[in-house]
C-alpha cells in the first residue's frame, strides 16, 4: 500500500468505525468463542508474496470483530472501562499518521510542550496544588514502578544505581490489601521482593488508617528494617476502597517517609469536587497516578502521574548521553528521564482534543450520571429475591451476590453467556462477588437498568429449569 491507497482505506475504515460504534448494542458484549478459535482461521505460515488490501480487509471483516470483547460497548460493565471518546479516536488517528518517537524534547517539540499543559490542565481539573507537575505513562502500572523505583533510591541514597542491591539493608514498603495487583508487581521488579511489601490491616471500610500504618512501621523499625515508602489506595479495583488518604500521609510524613497515592480509576471522578471528600489530604502526597483512559474518554493508553517535585524521579530514571543531548538546551524537559522507557508516544494530543471536544462541564455530568445510575441499579438489584448488595457503592462500583458462591458464579457465567451486558467477578472476605463497575462513555440510563432486568430474566431462568428438572 502506498500513501493514495491510504487514503482510499482510511476513509473505509472511518466509515467502518462509525458503523461498528452504531451497531454495537446488537453485538454480545463478550466473544462467545473458546480459546484457540481466532488462531485456527488464520494462515500457519507468513505470506511470501504481497496480497491485495482487499483481501485483507475482508478478513479482518470476517475473523476479527466477531471475536472481539467489546470495550467500547455500552453496556460493558466489568473491569474499568477503557473508554475512546470520539474526539479521542481522532486525535489518535493523527497521531498514527505522524508516527513519531517524542523520546526527548528535540525529536517532538510540540509533543512535549502539549504534554506539559494537559498535565496542568489535569492538574487543575482534580484540585491539586500548583507545585505539581507530572507527565504521561501508558499505564499505572508503570507510573507505579516510577515511584516504587524512586522511593527504593531515596531510601538508598542513590545507591542502588551504581551498587546493585546486593548487601543493601532490607527495604520495606506499605500498602492495604486493597491495593492493585501492579503495586505488588512494582515491589517485585524493582527488586524488593513480595515479602517486603507489608499488607496493612484495614478498618470496617476497607481503609487503611494512620494508625495501622504507624504500628506496622513501628514494628518494622525495631526488628531492625527499614521502612521506605508508603503506597495508597484511591479507589481499590475490587470493591472501591478509599485508604484514610490523610491521615496516612501525615504519619508517613512524619516517619520520613514518601507517599504514591495509586487513584487509577477513581482519580478522574476528582474533576467533580463533591467527590474530593474522598481523597481528603491528598495535596500532601508525593505522586499520585489516575488514569484519563479510564473515565475521561482519552483511548488506551494514557496515565497521568503527578509529582510534588520530579527531581528524585528523574534522578532515578534518568540518563542522558551524548546521542540525547538538545544542544544548547541543558535544562529542557525530556520525559523519557521521568518514566521507565526511552521511546514515547504523543499521549497528550488525545487528551487536548477531549478536554476541548466536551470541557470540563461535559467529562463531569457524564461521571455524574454513571455515579447516580449505578445508584438505581443498586436499589434495583436489592429488590430482586435472594439477591444481596454486598458492598455498597464507592462511586460507581459496587458488588453483589447470591446465597452461595456456587449460585453467584453460575449466575455471573449465565449472564455473561448471554451477551448482553458484561460482569465480572471479585473476592470479598473470602465470598464471590459480582461486581458491576458503571463508567462506559457511551452508556445510557437505560444500559445501566438493564443489569437488574438481566439479573432478574437469569434468575427465572435459573428457577423454571430447576423446576422443570423435577
Amino acid at each position: 500500500m502506498d500513501h493514495e491507497g491510504l487514503r482510499h482505506w482510511s476513509k473505509r475504515a472511518a466509515d467502518w468505525a462509525a458503523d461498528y460504534h452504531a451497531g454495537l448494542r446488537d453485538r454480545p458484549v463478550r466473544a462467545p468463542l473458546v480459546p484457540g478459535a481466532i488462531a485456527r482461521q488464520l494462515p500457519g505460515v507468513p505470506p511470501d508474496a504481497p496480497e491485495p488490501m482487499e483481501a485483507i480487509w475482508s478478513d479482518f471483516e470476517t475473523i476479527i470483530p466477531g471475536g472481539m470483547t467489546h470495550w467500547q460497548h455500552p453496556r460493558f460493565f466489568a473491569y474499568f472501562p477503557a473508554n475512546a471518546a470520539p474526539a479521542s479516536m481522532l486525535a489518535e488517528q493523527l497521531v498514527n499518521a505522524m508516527a513519531c518517537n517524542a523520546l526527548i524534547w528535540q525529536t517532538s517539540p510540540a509533543a512535549t510542550e502539549v504534554e506539559q499543559v494537559m498535565v496542568d490542565w489535569l492538574r487543575q481539573a482534580v484540585g491539586l496544588p500548583e507545585e505539581f507537575v507530572g507527565t504521561i505513562h501508558d499505564s499505572a502500572t508503570n507510573a507505579t514502578l516510577s515511584a516504587v523505583l524512586t522511593m527504593r533510591e531515596k531510601a538508598l541514597g542513590y545507591r542502588g544505581l551504581e551498587e546493585g542491591l546486593s548487601g543493601a539493608p532490607t527495604l520495606r514498603f506499605y500498602a492495604s490489601a486493597e491495593t492493585h495487583t501492579s503495586v505488588d508487581k512494582a515491589i517485585r521488579v524493582a527488586g524488593i521482593g513480595q515479602r517486603n511489601l507489608v499488607k496493612v490491616a484495614t478498618d470496617k471500610a476497607r481503609a487503611m488508617t494512620g494508625a495501622a500504618l504507624a504500628a506496622a512501621i513501628a514494628a518494622d523499625r525495631a526488628a531492625g528494617l527499614q521502612p521506605a515508602g508508603v503506597i495508597l489506595c484511591a479507589g481499590g479495583t475490587s470493591v472501591g476502597a478509599f485508604d484514610r488518604i490523610g491521615e496516612c500521609i501525615a504519619v508517613a510524613r512524619s516517619e520520613g517517609l514518601p507517599t504514591h497515592v495509586d487513584a487509577a480509576w477513581a482519580g478522574s471522578a476528582m474533576i467533580c469536587p463533591e467527590f474530593r471528600a474522598l481523597w481528603a489530604g491528598i495535596e500532601g502526597a508525593d505522586s499520585v497516578v489516575f488514569n484519563p483512559h479510564k473515565w475521561l474518554g482519552a483511548q488506551f493508553d494514557c496515565s497521568v502521574q503527578l509529582l510534588r517535585d520530579p527531581g528524585a524521579q528523574v534522578r532515578t530514571l534518568g540518563l542522558r548521553p551524548t546521542y540525547l543531548e538538545t544542544a544548547g538546551r541543558e535544562e529542557i524537559v525530556n520525559f523519557n528521564e521521568w518514566t521507565v522507557p526511552l521511546g514515547r508516544r504523543f499521549r497528550a494530543l488525545k487528551l487536548w482534543f477531549v478536554l476541548r471536544a466536551y470541557g470540563l462541564d461535559g467529562l463531569r455530568e457524564r461521571i455524574r450520571n454513571h455515579v447516580a445510575w449505578a445508584q438505581l441499579a443498586r436499589h434495583a438489584l436489592a429488590a430482586l429475591p435472594g439477591v444481596e448488595i454486598v458492598t455498597e457503592p464507592r462511586l460507581s462500583l459496587f458488588s453483589f451476590a447470591l446465597a452461595s458462591d456456587a449460585a453467584t458464579e453460575a449466575l455471573l457465567q449465565r449472564i455473561n453467556d448471554d451477551g448482553r451486558i458484561y460482569l465480572t467477578q471479585t473476592r470479598v472476605d473470602g465470598r464471590f462477588a459480582i461486581r458491576v463497575q458503571v463508567g462506559s462513555f457511551d452508556c445510557s440510563k437505560e444500559d445501566v437498568m438493564l443489569i437488574a432486568s438481566t439479573v432478574q430474566e437469569m434468575l427465572a431462568s435459573c428457577s423454571s429449569e430447576s423446576l422443570s428438572s423435577r
